[in-house]
Order: C-alpha cells, then sequence, then structure tokens
C-alpha cells in the first residue's frame, strides 16, 4: 500500500488501480497530492497480480478477495471512502458495503468495453448500496459520461442522522472534459487544470462524510 497521511486525518480514501497500470495513474496520483493537506488520507492498493509483474489481471473475485484483504489493514478510526479508477473502480462498488466503506469515488469507470455498449456494467455501479460519485472523461470510450444512468435527486451526502445513506444508487456523474480513459486530455485542454479538477471535484463529494 501506498499510504500518504494528513496530519489530522477527517476520511480515508482507499484507491484501487485500473487494469492497464498501476498505482502511479495520473489521477491517482493527483489525489494523493491534493487531499492530504485538507485532512483526508489517501491510500493507494497495489494488487498482488500488479506487485508480481504479471501483465493481465485476474478474474473480478480474485481482485475483490485481495482488495477485502487490503483493507483490512486500513484503520477504521475516521469513516472511509472506497475508490479507484478503471477496473479498480468496480473492485470498490461491488464490495462497498463488505468493508463499511460510506462512499465509493468511481475515476474512469468503465461502463462498457470500448464498442460494446450493449456489455453494460452498469448494475455494479448501481449495487455499491452507498453515495456514489463517477468521475469520467468526455472521451473516455469504456462510456461516456452521458452514457451512465441519471443522477438522482440528492444524490449524495450524509443522512439527516449523520449516517451514510444507502438510498441514492444512482451514481453523481461529473465530466473532465477532453480526457480520456487515462484522464489525458487533448490539447485544447490543459492537463493540470483537468487533474485538479478530478482533485478539486473528488473534494467536495467526499467532505460532507468527514468524521
Amino acid at each position: 500500500m501506498w499510504i500518504d497521511d494528513a496530519d489530522d486525518p477527517r476520511l480515508r480514501l482507499v484507491l484501487g488501480h485500473g487494469a492497464g497500470g498501476g498505482v502511479d495513474a495520473r489521477d491517482l496520483t493527483a489525489l494523493a497530492a491534493a487531499l492530504p493537506a485538507v485532512g483526508i488520507s489517501v491510500v493507494r492498493v497495489e494488487q498482488p497480480w500488479h506487485v508480481a509483474g504479471k501483465r493481465l489481471a485476474p478474474r473480478p473475485d480474485t481482485l475483490d478477495r485481495a482488495w477485502l484483504a487490503a483493507l483490512e489493514a486500513v484503520p477504521g478510526d475516521v469513516p472511509i471512502i472506497a475508490g479507484g479508477r478503471s477496473a479498480g473502480a468496480r473492485v470498490a462498488c461491488r464490495t462497498a458495503r463488505s468493508v463499511g466503506a460510506v462512499a465509493v469515488v468511481a475515476l474512469a469507470f468503465p461502463l462498457h468495453p470500448p464498442g460494446k455498449p450493449e456489455r453494460s456494467r452498469a448494475a455494479e455501479l448501481l449495487g455499491a448500496g452507498v453515495p456514489t460519485l463517477v468521475v469520467q472523461g468526455a472521451r473516455d470510450t469504456f462510456g461516456r459520461p452521458d452514457e451512465f444512468p441519471a443522477d438522482a435527486p440528492g444524490g449524495h451526502g450524509p443522512a439527516d442522522d449523520g449516517s451514510a445513506t444507502s438510498e441514492a444508487s444512482v451514481p453523481s456523474v461529473v465530466e473532465v472534459p477532453g480526457a480520456d480513459h487515462g484522464m489525458a486530455v487533448s490539447k485544447a485542454y490543459d492537463q493540470d487544470k483537468a487533474l485538479a479538477m478530478v482533485a478539486g471535484t473528488v473534494r467536495e463529494f467526499v467532505e460532507p462524510f468527514a468524521g
């Protein structure tokens, strides 16, 4: 695990990486750099297959087991938000309730394989059971922002009693202009500004859950 701790943490955001890269992905790195300064510790979990240098990720159930094992080592003294990018976001959605996460942050969620919208993974996203944020590039071939289920009214944030509400299963979706699946932007856009937008969007979403 790669840990970027806040001095006085109010939340922990635990992030998994995708099938095509590691914890040094640009969006994961941006969150690890920006959020500890505002009281949000960031933990990036590297899957065993990636540590071992393998080129292909294993089956989803194997990914889930490794993620669950890693989460057992994460302190529970403050609320935990599960998240990740691409395949890591899928893992976070599938296991959110099992790990006691109060919310999910899904970066570049692979809604479907490129060019195959009929093979939708929306059920995983909708099944998270906790408030969910999707941060998606406008040019993401694994699912453009407008392909996602419509945002639900009051779709995120704690319930009136301070607990996380599980009713809001429809995600809040935020588009990153000009960005592809890797959050790389086209020449008409500024990469640093795009990553700052990602970090700011995530911060705004998670802060209501702070302990």
